[in-house]
């Protein structure tokens, strides 16, 4: 059944509030919405390793509607069920995803010449996103049919500096002191690789709202390990070149402009540019006071966040307590909010826990 809201012609409360318009209540969705934490997301697998899992169009977007049927009437956007690595492996690396471990990268970027192993930027297109990443499109497009306009679809990828970090460090560490190092020792080479990434970001961007996207996320989710001169440099410029070329992708192909969020991890100190580099939200993890996040905005962009999901393992009492709190330091959230958590969820919430955020969202929300 389609929503009210779509029945009436009102684009939904998400998409609303991700263009800054008065809603009567903030819009509330959590990164990885679909994932472990939810028992019924096991049993959907059916056996398939990860990367099966998001290359299965069936399996991916049962996933990812998994979340909107437990929690329908309650949560405001569904989020396809896919990796932001699957940009390296579009540009030839083999990466791995064990479970309970992370992911692994048995061939890293070691040294400028290691590069070589890697599409180049004039080798990128539209044809190797479609043969490379069509999966993702076809998840999306099967994620459309299921969900019947009751919420939009959010697609999403990994910014270059995170996608790069992960390239260069194996997978991933506490520290990601190699891949920093890199910038500043090989930073010609450092440039070369975060634009391949983005030289694949825009054309699969595009191809997600094509395929039924209504709103699209970057996420770059280290870029708290890079310092302020670090992150203008080497995070930034290639942010921007993605919101201007998906845009202007759009443009070009006759679509219409969806909304873009832009999610810098621990980037607490780029707020103020953030805001200015042509994305309409702007994500903010659960080190922001979320009064002092609106004086910065100044109304320039919707925020999202930002309760730290740690507190989805702390009880109920506590959940209200910080929604509550949440709500009233976003100037109560009908304007420029979107309701969020800071991070992604953890496995070992109890669904129920999350239940209780999202209705305390929406009874402080809606106060």
């Amino acid at each position: 059944m389609a929503s009210a809201e779509g029945s009436k012609g009102k684009k939904p409360l998400l998409i609303r509030a991700a263009w800054g318009e008065q809603v009567e209540r903030p819009p509330v969705w959590v990164m990885r919405q679909a994932g472990r934490y939810l028992p019924e997301y096991h049993e959907a697998k059916r056996g398939l390793d990860f990367f099966g899992t998001c290359r299965d169009a069936e399996v991916a977007s049962e996933l990812t509607v998994q979340p909107v049927d437990r929690y329908e009437g309650l949560i405001d956007a569904a989020i396809i069920f896919s990796d932001i690595l699957v940009i390296p492996q579009a540009l030839g690396m083999e990466v791995t995803m064990v479970d309970k471990v992370g992911p692994g990268f048995p061939d890293p970027i070691k040294t400028p010449a290691d590069l070589s192993k890697l599409k180049r930027v004039e080798e990128i297109d539209e044809a190797l996103v479609d043969r490379e990443l069509g999966y993702v499109m076809d998840a999306i497009r099967a994620t459309k049919r299921k969900l019947r306009g009751r919420v939009p679809l959010i697609g999403f990828c990994g910014a270059p500096w995170t996608l790069a970090a992960y390239m260069i460090d194996r997978g991933g560490s506490k520290t990601f002191h190699r891949p920093t190092a890199f910038l500043r020792k090989h930073p010609d080479a450092a440039h070369d690789l975060l634009a391949r990434c983005t030289a694949v970001a825009i054309p699969y961007l595009v191809k997600q709202v094509q395929a039924g996207a209504e709103l699209l996320q970057v996420f770059d989710s280290w870029a708290g390990e890079l310092a302020p001169a670090d992150f203008d440099e080497f995070a930034l410029p290639y942010l921007r070149q993605i919101a201007e070329g998906v845009d202007r992708a759009l443009d070009g192909l006759g679509i219409e402009r969806v909304p873009k969020t832009v999610f810098a991890k621990g980037a607490w100190f780029a707020l103020d540019k953030l805001c200015d580099i042509g994305y309409q939200v702007v994500g903010l993890d659960w080190t922001h006071d979320p009064a002092e996040a609106v004086r910065i905005a100044a109304g320039r962009v919707t925020l999202q966040g930002n309760m730290n999901p740690c507190w989805l393992i702390a009880g109920k009492d506590v959940i209200d307590q910080q929604v509550k709190r949440m709500v009233q330091g976003f100037g109560g959230g009908k304007k420029g909010y979107i309701a969020n958590l800071g991070h992604g969820i953890f496995p070992e919430v109890d669904p129920d826990d999350l239940k209780t955020f999202f209705e305390c969202i929406h009874k402080y929300g809606s106060q």
